[in-house]
């Protein structure tokens, strides 16, 4: 099993992860609904 400190690094690794994609998610859904306006017009 891990030590603390690798726990410590681990959560703080995937709390930077989980930031991402939902930012990424956001923004990709961002991108589509931009190209269907586009292409819609």
């Amino acid at each position: 099993m891990a030590s603390g400190n690798d726990m410590d690094s681990a959560t703080e690794t995937y709390g930077g992860f989980t930031h991402l994609i939902k930012w990424g998610t956001i923004g990709a859904f961002l991108v589509a609904a931009f190209v269907v306006v586009l292409i819609s017009s």
